[in-house]
């Protein structure tokens, strides 16, 4: 956000300091639960949460306020909270007039969303929109935090722009205790994403269309690096399609099983010439590889670092050596470079971790001394004297303000797939407690926690509508493929609403349902 990668602030904030703490897209309950102690911390203080959400989550029990949006109607909501903020003169005009640009033309886009209107189109109640408006604008400190709820969207990254452009109307940002927080997916996303693992950037955020930045990583390496981006996971996909990429390597992911349209993404990865993956266990997709290289559990079986939402950089102590023939990620890719004529030296954590400290200055403080010391540092940390900043664009306070945050106006864009006689109701699907991503390190023992987890859950109303029983099976269908899956009723859904989890493909394949539409700018599937 405003040129950094990362979320504005800190866990200690929400804990301690922040007064309203609206939660839109996230069932942090469930799928952040780390996380949740902290908000959970605030409201026991006082603070209050407002959470938008199209299901009544187990987060949303905690709320003072609940926003039961339809899905994919998040940027109308938002569009509607800016114009109430607006037309109730709540903006923070002199926080818009120094810090930001733009405004009149949001000011023009949001005008034809009134309460009403909103309200039309998103299902929410027009009194509930104007409660949180005003709320998030008089807030003293206020978190706006989102998740996949709001990036997986053919239209996420518009998704996001809406939520930032409240922020900048009410000043509810760059100050401690106001902030926006964007809860990463799973562990270390953040870390992945700081160290280069984005098709246009290299490590410490470099653009490797920078001439500059890219030729300080070409001298450290000794290679030249192309300075056109390369391909985000759904172009990969696209270029399979297309006969334009023949060769995979895949490192600690299943996508054979976590990617939309199931039955596509088993075709491309069967029609590959060459498929290498490396993971800790033989998932579905390294069941499919020419070649599975045995690695590490990188929680205890190697040395580095891991990087949280909070962008608090942490180190990783080796416990136990991995079994077997596995061997530590480190040193699997340096010995594919020796093997391709390229000496890397040795695989050690630490100078690699200090070659990047040389090359990124959001990182050049954080010696694993200090580190260790500190029980981990928030980037940014320019040298070794610097603590890490705990929150971000404070300079969007100074009293001249020479990059200023721009507002960016966005248009409501429906789900691709249109409800109607065929297909009649919503699938919206999400995470539970106690599992994790596609099962491969949480499904295979037996837990009563995972009762019901390969479960159609659908509202009581169209149980009795379409003739299904509480307790028994349905066929599901899609304009893409079907399933045959249990049927748990659930209060917490309105009428036409289903939910479905990932959890359990091997009992219920959930993603032969879904579809690949994707967003564009970011490269997120619907």
């Amino acid at each position: 956000m405003f040129g950094a990668g990362g979320g504005t602030s800190s866990y200690q904030e929400v804990r301690e300091a922040a007064d309203l703490i609206v939660l839109w897209g996230s069932n942090a309950r469930e799928a952040h639960p780390i996380w949740f102690h902290h908000l959970l911390k605030a409201v026991h203080r006082g603070a209050r949460l407002i959470v938008v959400d199209p299901r009544r989550t187990t987060s949303a029990q905690w709320a003072d306020l609940w926003l039961g949006l339809d899905v994919g109607t998040d940027i109308p909501l938002a569009n509607t909270i800016g114009r109430e903020i607006i037309h109730a003169g709540l903006v923070n005009d002199e926080f818009v007039g120094r810090a930001t640009s733009g405004f009149e033309e949001y000011r023009e886009a949001v005008e034809p969303w009134t309460l009403e209107e909103g309200e039309r189109v998103t299902g929410v109640p027009a009194d509930a929109i104007r409660e949180l408006a005003h709320a998030y604008a008089t807030a003293e400190r206020a978190q706006l935090c989102w998740t996949l709820g709001i990036t997986e969207h053919h239209n996420g990254a518009d998704n996001v722009f809406a939520l930032i452009n409240l922020s900048l109307l009410t000043g509810q940002v760059g100050r401690y205790g106001a902030g926006l927080q964007p809860l990463r997916g799973q562990n270390n996303v953040q870390g992945g994403g700081d160290m280069g693992a984005l098709p246009n950037k290299l490590p410490g955020f470099a653009d490797v269309a920078d001439d500059e930045a890219r030729g300080r990583f070409e001298r450290a390496w000794g290679a030249t690096i192309p300075p056109k981006p390369g391909l985000h996971l759904s172009g990969m996909f696209e270029a399979m399609e297309h006969g334009d990429l023949r060769a995979l390597y895949v490192v600690g992911e299943n996508p054979a099983q976590s990617e939309a349209d199931g039955q596509r993404t088993a075709r491309l990865l069967g029609g590959l010439d060459h498929l290498v993956v490396q993971d800790i266990f033989l998932t579905k997709t390294a069941e499919l590889a020419d070649v599975v290289l045995p690695a590490s559990a990188t929680w205890c079986e190697a040395e580095g670092t891991v990087t949280s939402s909070e962008r608090r950089v942490q180190r990783v102590r080796k416990a136990l050596d991995p079994p077997g023939e596995a061997r530590d990620d480190l040193e699997i890719v340096y010995e594919l470079g020796r093997r391709m004529g390229h000496d890397l030296g040795s695989p050690n954590a630490e100078h690699v971790w200090n070659e990047l400290r040389s090359l990124s200055p959001l990182h050049a403080g954080m010696s694993y001394a200090r580190l260790e010391e500190l029980g981990g540092i928030q980037w940014p940390c320019f040298d070794e004297s610097h603590p890490g900043e705990q929150f971000l664009h404070a300079r969007l306070w100074d009293p001249v303000v020479e990059k200023r945050a721009p507002f960016t106006p966005v248009e409501h864009d429906p789900p691709v797939d249109l409800l109607d006689d065929d297909f009649p109701i919503r699938l919206t699907t999400g995470r539970r407690l106690e599992s994790f991503n596609t099962g491969v390190q949480s499904g295979n023992f037996s837990s009563p926690l995972h009762r019901n987890g390969s479960a159609l859950r659908l509202a009581p109303e169209d149980g009795a509508r379409y003739g299904v029983t509480d307790g028994g099976r349905a066929l599901v269908v899609s304009r893409r493929g079907k399933v045959e899956a249990p049927v748990v009723y659930d209060t917490t859904l309105r009428p036409g609403l289903a939910f479905m989890n990932l959890h359990f493909p091997d009992e219920v394949a959930t993603n032969e349902l879904t579809i690949d539409a994707v967003d564009p700018k970011s490269g997120t599937a619907e």
